[in-house]
C-alpha cells in the first residue's frame, strides 16, 4: 500500500509539472489605436506556432495568447488590411505573405516589433522593442508579476510625423510606414554586413539616433544592445499598440483629412 502511495504521489507530481508547463507564459495584446489592427506572431527557428501566426485586433480590444515557458519570436501590428473569407488578401504594412494567419512568416518592413526569448541565460526572459525592420505603429511591452529589473521599452512616439523623406513607406500615395536605413538603403553601412558587420565597425548613423531620440528605449539599428534588451524572470507580459491612444498610418483617417480639406478649398474658391 505504501508503494502504492508513493507511485501515486510521484505521479501527481509529474502531472502538476506538465500542467504548469502547459500555461507558460501569457501575452496580452491591447489595442488602443482608433482602428483595427492585425496582429502577427513569428516563433524563433524549431519553436511552436502560436494561434495559426495571427488574428484580427480590432479597436479598444484585447486578446490573450498562451506560450510555453520556453517559447521565443517576435510579435507586431498589421494595418489596412483587407481579408476575405478565406483569410486571404494583403496589409499595407506587416504584410506576411498575403495571409490572415501568417504561419511562421515574418512581417514585410516597415514593421514595430515586439521580441522575446523566454527562459533564457540564468532562467531569464530577454526582451526588446525594435525599429530595425522599421516602424509602423507605437508599441509597448510591459511584464508583469515577474522578479529582477522588467523593464518596459517601448516607442510610443508617431516617427511617422518626422519620417524623412528618404525613409517615408506610402501606401496609393499616403505615409504609414518609416523605413529603417537598412530597407531603404540596403547598404553594409546602414545594415551592419560585411566590412561593417561589429560594434565597433557599424555605429550609430543619422537615421538610427533619429530613431533613438524619439524612443529612447527602442532598438534603433542592429548594435544598439545596451539601452534596448530587457530581463525580467517568470513575468506575463501586456503588448499595446498605440499606448497612448493614438496611432500611425492609418491611412483611411488620413484621406478623411485630405478629402475634408479638399471640400474646404472648394468652398472658399466657390465663395472667390
Amino acid at each position: 500500500m505504501a508503494r502504492s502511495l508513493l507511485t501515486l504521489c510521484i505521479v501527481l507530481q509529474l502531472v502538476a509539472c506538465i500542467v504548469t508547463g502547459a500555461e507558460g507564459v501569457t501575452f496580452t495584446f491591447i489595442n488602443h489605436c482608433k482602428f483595427t489592427v492585425w496582429v502577427g506572431v513569428q516563433p524563433n527557428g524549431g519553436l511552436p506556432l502560436l494561434v495559426g501566426g495571427g488574428f484580427e485586433l480590432a479597436a479598444g480590444k484585447q486578446d490573450a495568447v498562451t506560450a510555453s515557458a520556453s517559447w521565443g519570436g517576435r510579435f507586431w501590428g498589421r494595418t489596412g488590411c483587407k481579408f476575405d473569407s478565406a483569410g486571404k488578401g494583403n496589409c499595407e504594412t506587416g504584410d506576411c505573405g498575403g495571409v490572415l494567419k501568417c504561419g511562421g512568416a515574418g512581417g514585410n518592413p516597415p514593421a514595430s516589433l515586439a521580441e522575446i526569448t523566454l527562459n533564457g541565460a540564468d532562467g531569464n526572459d530577454f526582451y526588446d522593442i525594435s525599429l530595425v525592420d522599421g516602424y509602423n505603429l507605437p508599441l509597448s511591452m510591459a511584464p508583469s508579476g515577474g522578479t529582477g529589473k522588467c523593464g518596459a521599452p517601448g516607442c510610443i512616439s508617431n516617427l511617422n510625423d518626422n519620417c524623412p523623406a528618404a525613409l517615408q513607406f506610402l501606401a496609393e500615395g499616403v505615409l504609414v510606414g518609416c523605413n529603417s536605413a537598412c530597407n531603404a538603403f540596403n547598404t553594409p553601412e546602414y545594415c551592419c554586413t560585411g566590412a561593417f558587420g561589429g560594434p565597433t565597425t557599424c555605429p550609430p548613423t543619422q537615421y538610427s539616433m533619429a530613431f533613438k531620440s524619439a524612443c529612447p528605449t527602442a532598438y534603433s539599428y542592429a548594435y544598439d544592445d545596451a539601452t534596448s534588451t530587457f530581463t525580467c524572470k517568470g513575468a506575463n507580459y501586456a503588448i499595446t499598440f498605440c499606448p497612448t491612444g493614438t496611432g500611425a498610418g492609418n491611412r483611411h483617417s488620413a484621406h478623411v483629412v485630405y478629402i475634408l480639406l479638399l471640400s474646404i478649398a472648394a468652398f472658399f474658391a466657390l465663395l472667390g
